[in-house]
């Protein structure tokens, strides 16, 4: 996985829609990753009013996911708060935690969008083509698209669809609880991300990429992440 250098980031919400516009273009939603050795997850955490971004990735063994690998970082946040651009809030902070790893992963699972945005650009998808990795959105809150109602039970899964299109799924983890949205970011098919997810689920309503990665971001240091693993 090569990182880019310091990218010149837009600082307005009309230059970031150009970038999300062409970018977009180079988005692959086919399968295109070997054997997934390792799987990440990333999130991020705001302090002092979100003017300061704390980035964080987590590295599992897949599909054991077992803790080989963490990093976190700081950042100043320097793009403002405007749903559908969050990418250019967090992803420059993403980049300087994963540039920290000694193990980088074959797949990335982001606490955001992949498709399922209105320009078809989420988080995922934005760092996915950055990085040209593999990358899946498994958010927490519904964006956009409609589905059928969810049965309460545990693996439930509808499609999630925006004008016939489909944009992914939508997932009960575990038996009456919210939902997850699952869809692709970058170089996976939506069948795919959904079998991926569904493995980095253990007992908890988040899959362990992105649960793991959340605590790290929010409140737990690096020590007692270890110490957590899966429990």
């Amino acid at each position: 996985m090569k990182i880019p250098d310091e990218i010149k980031w837009p600082k307005t919400p009309s230059e970031a829609r150009e970038i999300q516009n062409s970018e977009r273009q180079k988005v692959i939603l086919q399968d295109r990753f070997g054997v997934i050795h390792k799987i990440a997850g990333v999130d991020i955490g705001f302090r002092e009013k979100g003017n300061l971004a704390r980035g964080a990735v987590v590295v599992l063994e897949f599909p054991s996911l077992k803790l080989i690998d963490s990093a976190v970082t700081f950042r100043e946040v320097n793009f403002p708060y405007v749903p559908g651009f969050l990418s250019f809030r967090e992803i420059p902070v993403l980049l300087d935690a994963l540039r920290k790893l000694k193990h980088f992963p074959d797949l990335i699972v982001c606490d955001g969008q992949g498709i399922a945005h209105p320009r078809r650009f989420g988080l995922a998808s934005h760092l996915g083509v950055l990085l040209d990795v593999p990358t899946i959105g498994s958010a927490k809150s519904h964006f956009i698209g409609t589905h059928e109602e969810l049965p309460s039970q545990k693996g439930s899964r509808v499609e999630l669809r925006e004008d016939g299109e489909l944009l992914g799924y939508v997932y009960r983890s575990r038996d009456a609880v919210k939902p997850i949205y699952i869809s692709p970011g970058h170089r996976i098919s939506q069948e795919s991300s959904l079998k991926i997810i569904e493995q980095c689920i253990t007992k908890f309503r988040l899959p362990e990429t992105t649960r793991m990665a959340d605590h790290l971001a929010s409140h737990t240091d690096e020590e007692k992440l270890k110490d957590k693993r899966l429990s």
